[in-house]
């Protein structure tokens, strides 16, 4: 399709008129952003039949997790079961009714997304959770309630979800009386354990010790990525995963490397001084399903975990990589939008093999950096508190992208990429990540790294509406947020961090105008899944 002007994009866009069919409700159109991919029965001949009960098993125990997560973000899936279908399935992409796109609400009658979602009374205020002293209250595993005399009350999740994780537990615990696996088996019964406890140490432990599964399953409140109001409570998940073992061993070796990939981070040595433990490991695996809010909105396409400090120094993380989910995203969103927004010079680097690899050490990322603050602030997401998220994303992603830079050049990356192709391929998946939004951090966490990107003249919008990349600027621009990302996450610097997201994390016209190109091209902003 031909390019339009930004200023006639902008009427358009303004004017609702570049998605205005007759006879399409606007849950149709809104769906078009995610494109269905439907995950294959997965091949289970090398699975023994014991196996295979148990990832029945787990599937079972996964959708508990999204029973408790729409709990969390919305109230009973059932609401919804009523509406037209283009409504109902629209619903149950985003668990609610509003969209995680933009964070409006796309059905008539509710109002705008709450920031705390149900984990906290609606009419509490910040600065009452502040100052009411109860020592549970911070756990990423307590629902704050308001009692009968208007004073707050944190109960437990296992409590609030009695009935949900108590199931979990028995599906747990029968997968562990079939498995032939003593790892497995270890590990299964102590997250039975953690669910109902909502002490994790030990099962998280003895998943990391469990290195020998062809199949995994990561269960439990994860991330706090829902938590807008304070950061701190965690959104129930699940992923039932198949190993990729060839690729897996290929990885793995980048395990043994992590204190040498931390001590080459950008800026003040002091402000990546942690020390990541050498029992890390890297598993490739296909998705063989979601639950809960892995399954909410855009999907994630690799996860490194647990965010235990304390467990990352002695035993660091587990990093896992979706590689039926990143060849799927790369093929429907990243390419096309490359192929959209690029100028012609510049396309030939949008490369899936830089789009792997650049993921590979976004995760590895994700457990270096600095985890304690340096000045006595205490945890940085502690520190940072409902702008930590986005840090850690965006650090993720900055950091990931210039250790991928750097192996890329030193010819250390089993792919015939080149730091062109690493640069190229992160700022397309930035422009296409920034369509998210501000909605959530991920969306925040793009948009920064794109208007600085912008600002720093490292990509350039040409008047074809094409953006031009200076790779040397490029390169200078990722060593600078890395390193501004990393000073202020170690200084526990708040303020710093706040003022970072009210200049940049903003949708500017030029974006806009974008996104409207990519909405006339008909390019998805993400992938939804559906299963065979």
């Amino acid at each position: 399709m031909k390019k339009l002007s930004i200023a006639l994009v902008l009427t358009l866009a303004a004017a609702g008129l570049w998605s205005c069919k007759e006879g399409r409700s606007k849950a149709e159109r809104l769906m078009e952003n995610y494109a269905e991919v439907t995950i294959p029965a997965p091949d289970l001949s090398d699975i023994t039949d014991n196996g295979k009960e148990v990832l029945n098993l787990y599937r079972f125990a996964a959708d508990e997790a999204d029973a408790i997560y729409w709990k969390q973000v919305f109230g009973e899936k059932a609401f919804f079961s009523a509406l037209p279908e283009d409504e109902r399935d629209f619903a149950y992409v985003n668990y609610g009714p509003w969209n995680r796109i933009d964070g409006t609400a796309f059905l008539e009658g509710f109002g705008p997304k709450r920031p705390g979602a149900n984990f906290y009374p609606e009419d509490m205020t910040v600065e009452e959770f502040q100052a009411w002293n109860n020592p549970d209250k911070n756990s990423p595993y307590t629902l704050i309630e308001r009692k009968a005399d208007g004073s707050l009350n944190a109960v437990w999740y296992h409590d609030a979800y009695s009935e949900n994780v108590h199931k979990i537990a028995d599906y747990l615990r029968a997968a562990a009386d079939i498995t032939i696996k003593p790892s497995v088996r270890e590990y299964l019964l102590k997250k039975a354990d953690a669910v109902l406890t909502d002490n994790y140490s030990e099962s998280e432990r003895a998943w990391l010790e469990m290195t020998d599964s062809k199949m995994d399953l990561v269960l439990g409140p994860l991330e706090t990525i829902d938590d807008e109001l304070l950061g701190k409570k965690a959104s129930y998940g699940a992923y039932v995963l198949l190993k990729n073992l060839d690729r897996t061993q290929l990885l793995d070796k980048l395990s043994k490397r992590l204190p040498e990939l931390q001590a080459s981070l950008p800026g003040d040595p002091a402000y990546h001084a942690f020390v990541p433990g050498l029992e890390s490991n890297i598993f490739s695996c296909n998705v063989i399903y979601y639950g809960g809010y892995t399954n909410a909105g855009y999907k994630t396409i690799a996860i490194n975990f647990p965010y235990d400090a304390k467990l990352q120094e002695e035993l660091g993380t587990r990093t896992i990589l979706f590689d039926n989910i990143i060849r799927e995203k790369f093929n429907r969103t990243v390419f096309p939008v490359g192929m959209t927004l690029l100028e012609a010079d510049d396309q030939p680097h949008v490369d899936a093999n830089a789009f792997y690899w650049g993921i590979v050490f976004r995760e590895v990322a994700k457990g270096l950096g600095v985890k304690e603050t340096v000045n006595g602030k205490g945890e940085v997401a502690d520190a940072l508190g409902n702008e930590a998220l986005t840090f850690e994303k965006m650090k993720s992603n900055v950091l990931g992208t210039y250790l991928c830079m750097q192996e890329a050049a030193a010819h250390r990356i089993e792919a015939l990429i080149m730091k062109p192709d690493v640069i190229a391929t992160f700022v397309v998946n930035t422009i296409r990540s920034s369509r998210f939004g501000d909605a959530d951090a991920t969306g925040r966490a793009n948009l920064i790294t794109y208007n600085y990107l912008l600002e720093q003249g490292a990509i350039v919008r040409k008047a074809s509406g094409k953006y031009a990349i200076d790779y040397a600027k490029a390169e200078e621009a990722i060593y600078g947020l890395g390193s501004l990302i990393l000073q202020i996450q170690a200084t526990g610097d708040y303020n710093a961090a706040a003022d970072l997201v009210a200049k940049y994390a903003v949708v500017s016209s030029t974006l806009k105008a974008d996104i409207v190109n990519l909405e006339l091209e008909k390019i998805p902003v993400d992938i939804r899944v559906s299963y065979e």
